[in-house]
C-alpha cells in the first residue's frame, strides 16, 4: 500500500503505512491518502460477518498496513479491543462486543437505531481509535528505538482520549492544545486532572480553529517538526481515520443479515474525521446508501453539502454550543473528500485550499463537481440548542435512552433523511455525563456517572493558558522536551 498527498507532494515516491503514522501533514500541508482504496470482495463480507472486534480490525486494517508483519497487528488489535478497555459503561456482554447497536425503533418506516462507541476509558468515540493509536504508537518507537513529541488540539474529547491513551507510554510525550474556556467541566476535569509526567495540557486563548491552527503552523515548520520529533493524533493522522473505518462495518453487520442489504449511516461532524472513515468504507464496497453529516449551528460541512459553498468561518463567527466539540469551522479532514471528488486531482485541491487560506473558501457549485456529491452518498443537516433538548428529551421518554448532546444532533438530523425499510444508524459520540449541564436542563434529572469518574471534577487540575501564538508554544515544547 502506497500513500501519497492529497495536493501532490512526492509524487512517485513510496510511502507506507509505518512511515507516515507518526506525522501528520504530508510536507506540502496536503494530506495522506491511499493511492487506491482497497476493495472487499463478497466473501469477505461474508467471512467477516462474525468476527470479533478486534479480529475484524485486524482484517481491515491489513488492508492498510502491509508493511507491519501480520502477527504484529493481529496482537495490537487483539491487546487494543478488549472487554476490559471498553466496559466504563456497558455490562459485560455488551463491552465484549466493543460497539453494540442499540435498536430504537421503527420511525417513518425506518429502523433508527444507535451504534455505542463511547464505551472506552474517556467516554467518547475517540476513544475507538486513540487506543489503537497509542499501541500502535509504541509499537513503532520501539522498534526503532526513536521517542515523539506528540502537538495535538482538541474541541473537547480528542485530548483526553489521546491522553488516555498516551500516558505513561515509552518514548512519548503528549503537549494538547484546548480553547480555554470553551469545553465542559467534565471534559475540562478529564484532561487537565492528569499527572503524568509525559502529559502537558495548554489553554489556548481562543477557539478550536486557533489551536488546531497552531498544530499546522508547527507541523508546516519542517526543521521544528524534524528536530523535536512532532507527531499528531489529531484526525489528519491517517491512522486514526482508518481506526475508524473499523466500527462501520461492524455496525452493519449488526443491523443487516445478508450483504445485499443496504444502510445509512449519520455521523455527528465538525472535522469531518469519523465521517471521512464512512467515505472510506463506502469506497472499499461497504454497501452504504446514504451518510447524513449532522452539525450543530457551525453549519460550515451542512451548507457545503447543501450548496457548494465552503466557507470558513472566522474565530469571533464561531458559536460556543452545547455541543461543543463541533464547534469548529474550518474541517481539517474534509480535504480528503475534496480530493476524491474532484477525481484525485492534487493540483486542482492545491488551488482549493490555498483559497481557503486566502479568500475564506471556495465555491464548487458552478463546476459541475458539486453534482457528484450525491454519487457518494452524502446529505446534511443542522442541529441548534432547542432541537438537540428537545430530541434527548424525546429519545429519553420513547425509548428509555439517554443520549449525549452531538448524538441528539445526530439523531435529529436523521430523522430528516429516513428511507421507508432503509436502516438508519446514528453514530453515538460520547456519554451524556460529559455534557451535564444540558442533559439536566433537558430531563431534569443528573446524568448517569459511571463509577470510575465520580468526584473528576474536584481533583487537582494541571494545565498552562497561553495566547494563540505558534511560537509560543514551540517555546514550551523545547522547554519540556529536555532536549
Amino acid at each position: 500500500m502506497n500513500y501519497l498527498s492529497t495536493r501532490g507532494a512526492g509524487a512517485g515516491e513510496r510511502h507506507t503505512f509505518s512511515d507516515i503514522l507518526l506525522g501528520g501533514l504530508a510536507k506540502d500541508g496536503g494530506l495522506y491518502l491511499p493511492a487506491d482504496y482497497p476493495r472487499v470482495t463478497a466473501d469477505e463480507l461474508t467471512r467477516w460477518r462474525t468476527l470479533p472486534y478486534a479480529d475484524l480490525a485486524f482484517e481491515i486494517l491489513s488492508k492498510f498496513c502491509d508493511d507491519i508483519p501480520a502477527d504484529d497487528l493481529r496482537a495490537l488489535t487483539r491487546k487494543t479491543y478488549t472487554a476490559a478497555t471498553y466496559c466504563n459503561v456497558r455490562d459485560d456482554e455488551s463491552a465484549a462486543q466493543i460497539t453494540p447497536l442499540k435498536t430504537l425503533g421503527v420511525e417513518d418506516g425506518a429502523p433508527l437505531s444507535l451504534l455505542e462507541l463511547s464505551n472506552g476509558p474517556t467516554l467518547a468515540f475517540k476513544d475507538m481509535a486513540m487506543q489503537l493509536i497509542g499501541n500502535l504508537f509504541e509499537y513503532a518507537l520501539a522498534k526503532h528505538g526513536e521517542t515523539l513529541n506528540i502537538l495535538g488540539a482538541t474541541s473537547g474529547d480528542t485530548g483526553s482520549a489521546a491522553e488516555y491513551a498516551m500516558r505513561g507510554k515509552k518514548g512519548i510525550r503528549v503537549f494538547m492544545l484546548s480553547p480555554h474556556g470553551k469545553m465542559s467541566a467534565f471534559q475540562t476535569a478529564q484532561m487537565y486532572s492528569l499527572q503524568d509526567p509525559n502529559i502537558f495540557n495548554l489553554a489556548v486563548q481562543g477557539v478550536f480553529d486557533d489551536a488546531q491552527d497552531i498544530v499546522k503552523a508547527v507541523s508546516n515548520d519542517h526543521a521544528f517538526k524534524a528536530k523535536y520529533k512532532i507527531g499528531t493524533v489529531n484526525s489528519i493522522n491517517w491512522a486514526r481515520v482508518v481506526a475508524q473505518v473499523v466500527y462501520y462495518f461492524k455496525g452493519y453487520f449488526a443491523a443487516t443479515k445478508s450483504n445485499d442489504e443496504r444502510v445509512s449511516f449519520t455521523v455527528p461532524s465538525g472535522n469531518f474525521g469519523n465521517v471521512c472513515a464512512g467515505h472510506i468504507a463506502r469506497m472499499m464496497g461497504l454497501p452504504i446508501e446514504k451518510l447524513v453529516v449532522a452539525t450543530n449551528e457551525n453549519d460550515v460541512l451542512d451548507e457545503f453539502f447543501r450548496t457548494g459553498i465552503y466557507r470558513v468561518r472566522k474565530a469571533a463567527e464561531t458559536y460556543h454550543t452545547s455541543s461543543p466539540s463541533m464547534d469548529i469551522s474550518k474541517a481539517s479532514n474534509f480535504e480528503r473528500f475534496v480530493y476524491d471528488l474532484l477525481g484525485r486531482d492534487p493540483a486542482r485541491v492545491l488551488q482549493l485550499f490555498r483559497d481557503v487560506e486566502e479568500k475564506g473558501g471556495f465555491d464548487l457549485a458552478a463546476s459541475g463537481d458539486f453534482a457528484r456529491v450525491k454519487a457518494f452518498g452524502f446529505v446534511s443537516g443542522s442541529s441548534s440548542h432547542d432541537a438537540r433538548v428537545e430530541t434527548i428529551r424525546d429519545v429519553f421518554q420513547r425509548y428509555d435512552t439517554m443520549i449525549d448532546t452531538h448524538t441528539a444532533d445526530g439523531v435529529k438530523v436523521a430523522r430528516e433523511h429516513l428511507q421507508p425499510g432503509m436502516p438508519m444508524i446514528v453514530l453515538e459520540t460520547a456519554q451524556p455525563i460529559k455534557f451535564g449541564e444540558t442533559i439536566r436542563e433537558a430531563l431534569l434529572r443528573e446524568p448517569e456517572r459511571p463509577a470510575a469518574f465520580s468526584g473528576i471534577e474536584s481533583l487537582a487540575q494541571r494545565f498552562e493558558v497561553v495566547p494563540a501564538d505558534a511560537q509560543r508554544v514551540k517555546d514550551f515544547i523545547v522547554a519540556h522536551t529536555g532536549e
